[in-house]
């Protein structure tokens, strides 16, 4: 063994993707100092034993703000236009320590779930205001501690056909706001506000994620005009679209163009299973279309796709529980991804969606944050097909939580419950 630097913490016997066998990997000061086998250090310990260690999960697209409504609005909705006139008729009535509350439950279920970064997607328009807004604001202050929360703010029902909605918008912008999303199927000029949030998105430097072409009709979208501002604009790698189920209905031939020109323009793409299942397809009588657009596929074809959670206990998605390990299993199911695919849906909520986020500061590597979770697993192809619990996770080299393995107890047994990773002090106190 070589003696290294002190470290303030090491992660002894963790498997990581990138390694065919365990590694030790030291961390400093809340970031990841050295990676390799047994490192030589009197630090507090962390013995991972083998398992596979994670930079946590990345959401790309979920509503806190709307979240757990079920209990207000209901679940029986058959359609996308229903349930945004569901949740635009009881938004009126939120409050910032409403929103705050929901937002904090699902953000909770999230942490314990694996997931280290999350961007929201924020409704500002007349009937809520900034109240929405200022409450995730709140809560990226106060769970920052173990997720990174960004926010993006976009108009839900529409924006040239909403007055007041744009000043809105820009307020947040100026106060916070770190994406601007917008919605151009509730608008009745789709073009002129999707120009308008491009607009906004180069005035104030910032991202744009869009919700589009979420129907089965593949005979109209905007998809290429969003390829086109993104191409004008030169805002390749700076746009992502979250739905998309318009892809899910075109043949091959238009398939492969559609991708061509995603890859070509550098506009990702979101696949929000749950919902995208839950209202597409829901008039058939028999062989129901699935509405799900194929990432892996897109992603093998060079287009920067993720699976995210959008919306939880709400008419848009009537189930949910913040698992992104579940969703992209979930998905695996669904998409028929044959084992050989399985890398790649973990890529679906992990590394893809940090580049989908331009987050230059994600992954288990030397100078990054400390950031890393613990799925009950010691084979990484397994991840996704077993569905194995996330036992631990760490922020900044700190840990978050810990979930006790379940154990087993035959006739006789009185054995208390072992295996569960542990904290031990092998000399230095952090």
């Amino acid at each position: 063994m070589i003696t290294q630097p002190a470290f303030d913490l090491i992660f002894r016997n963790a498997l990581l993707r990138s390694s065919a066998a365990p590694v030790d990997v030291g961390v400093k000061g809340g970031r990841i100092a050295r990676i390799e086998p047994k490192l030589a250090c009197e630090a507090v310990e962390v013995d991972i034993g083998g398992y596979l260690a994670l930079p946590g999960f990345v959401d790309t697209h979920i509503h806190l703000d709307k979240a757990c409504l079920l209990d207000r609005c209901g679940h029986d909705h058959g359609s996308l236009g229903d349930a945004i006139r569901a949740v635009s008729a009881v938004k009126r009535d939120f409050t910032v320590e409403d929103v705050y509350a929901r937002g904090a439950k699902v953000l909770e279920r999230a942490i314990v779930h694996g997931t280290t970064r999350m961007r929201t997607h924020v409704e500002i328009d007349r009937r809520i205001g900034l109240r929405s807004f200022e409450a995730v604001k709140t809560l990226k202050r106060d769970y920052a501690w173990a997720l990174d929360l960004s926010l993006c703010v976009f108009p839900q029902e529409g924006l040239t056909n909403d007055p007041g909605a744009e000043e809105l918008l820009v307020q947040a912008l100026r106060d916070g706001g770190e994406t601007i999303g917008g919605c151009p199927y509730t608008d009745t000029d789709p073009t002129a506000h999707l120009e308008r949030i491009f607009d906004l998105a180069q005035e104030f430097d910032v991202d744009v994620d869009l919700h589009l072409d979420f129907d089965l009709d593949p005979s109209w979208w905007h998809l290429d005009e969003v390829c086109r501002q993104t191409e004008r604009r030169n805002y390749h790698g700076r746009v992502a679209i979250g739905h998309a189920t318009k892809l899910s209905a075109l043949p091959p031939e238009r398939m492969k163009a559609a991708t061509a020109q995603l890859a070509r323009a550098g506009v990702a793409v979101t696949v929000l299973p749950a919902t995208d299942l839950y209202l597409m397809g829901r008039e058939a009588t028999h062989n129901a279309p699935r509405g799900l657009t194929l990432a892996h596929k897109l992603a093998g074809d060079g287009v920067v796709c993720s699976v995210a959670t959008n919306n939880v206990l709400n008419p848009f998605t009537p189930f949910g529980d913040a698992s992104l390990l579940r969703m992209a299993n979930f998905y695996a199911n669904v998409a028929h991804a044959s084992v050989g695919d399985f890398d790649t849906c973990l890529d679906l909520v992990t590394e893809l969606p940090a580049r989908l986020m331009n987050l230059d500061d994600y992954g288990i590597k030397v100078g990054n944050p400390a950031d890393l979770i613990v799925l009950d697993t010691q084979d990484n192809r397994f991840a996704i097909a077993e569905l194995p619990d996330v036992m631990m996770g760490f922020k900044d080299g700190r840990q978050t939580f810990v979930r006790q393995r379940p154990a087993l107890f035959g006739p006789g047994a009185d054995a208390l419950p072992v295996g569960v990773p542990t904290v031990k002090s092998s000399g230095k106190s952090r």
